[in-house]
């Protein structure tokens, strides 16, 4: 017989919010008042895609630990001018990096999170940092019970300090906690260290023209049209 779930952690960035479309939205309105014309969804997915290579820079010694603000920074850095953008004022582009921060929560997740908090603690498990979490949760009415975030542990996601620390921070069992994610690279990195998971389909994570990625029938514990649906698999 499983064990029984006691909390689950969720993957923010996609999963929870949807950074394709806020940080679309913000570089396009950033670019209309300097009259930049551009592909604002080519450069949202072009600003995430430096993300994984920023952490590895910081895997490898090249970077100090760096909270995910920074790195969003160093990206945009490198992203901006390729767009258009690299000629406006720097306190813009600042400003512009907090739209991680701001981003909308997908139709579903208020009500889902609210659904699964009756029954279960629910926390973030995210490689945004701490302030960023708090923010978004904030804005966006997120009903978290915690926000733990791979700050806490100096370690991103898919390291195993995540997912066992975020286990231990909540003082239950790996398999006690489910990682809920639409990603399912971070679920399996999460099922080989013992922890539940849940994936969540996301088909416009990456704008309306993605196709999701692929898993294996059966291949994780639940499987979820979106966070309501979640919550009522769950409860």
């Amino acid at each position: 017989m499983n064990t029984r779930i006691k909390a689950i952690a969720f993957d923010v960035f996609g999963t929870v919010v949807d950074w394709h479309g806020g940080i679309s939205a913000e570089a396009a309105a950033v670019a209309e008042r300097h009259g930049v014309a551009g592909d604002w969804d080519r450069f949202a997915a072009d600003w995430r895609a430096g993300y994984p290579l920023a952490m590895n820079r910081v895997r490898n010694g090249e970077l100090p630990w760096t909270r995910i603000d920074g790195l969003h920074r160093l990206i945009l850095d490198e992203v901006a001018p390729r767009h258009g953008l690299g000629g406006i004022p720097r306190a813009e582009l600042d400003e512009l990096n907090l739209a991680w921060h701001r981003l909308p929560a997908w139709p579903d997740s208020v009500q889902g999170l609210a659904l699964l908090k009756s029954a279960y603690t629910i926390t973030t498990l995210s490689n945004g940092n701490f302030s960023l979490l708090t923010e978004m949760a904030k804005r966006a009415g997120l009903p978290w019970d915690c926000v733990i975030s791979a700050e806490l542990f100096h370690h991103y996601k898919p390291d195993p300090e995540t997912y066992l620390g975020c286990a231990d921070l909540l003082g239950v069992a790996p398999n006690e906690l489910l990682l809920a994610a639409c990603h399912p690279e971070d679920l399996r990195a999460a099922r080989e260290h013992g922890l539940r998971t849940a994936y969540v389909t996301r088909p416009h994570e990456y704008g309306k023209e993605a196709r999701l990625p692929r898993v294996a029938e059966g291949e994780f514990d639940f499987l979820a049209n979106d966070i309501v649906d979640l919550a009522r698999q769950l409860t």
